[in-house]
């Protein structure tokens, strides 16, 4: 298997896995995981999808760049939502 087989095979696992949780969690903190796993598998698809005979293009690097960031800052809003629906207290 070359290296890129087992990015596919592991971005595919990994966004699978993460639509699975999605599916079947319950609780707010293992959805918001589930899509950062699955954000992390697109990722990796995209990443390799933009390697093209060795030679890795710029723009899709920019893209999963740009995703990572806005990962961060959705992820960072939806705590502070499961958190304030869930009732946490201000102490």
């Amino acid at each position: 298997m070359t290296s890129e087989t087992m990015y596919i095979l592991a971005g595919v696992l990994l966004a699978a896995l993460a639509m699975h949780r999605l599916c079947t969690a319950r609780d707010a903190l293992a959805r918001i995981l589930a899509l950062n796993v699955l954000s992390v598998g697109i990722a990796m698809l995209m990443l390799l999808a933009g390697r093209v005979a060795g030679v890795t293009d710029a723009v899709p690097q920019a893209f999963v760049l740009t995703g990572i960031v806005v990962l961060v800052a959705v992820t960072a809003a939806l705590l502070s939502l499961a958190e304030r629906i869930s009732g946490g207290d201000d102490d």
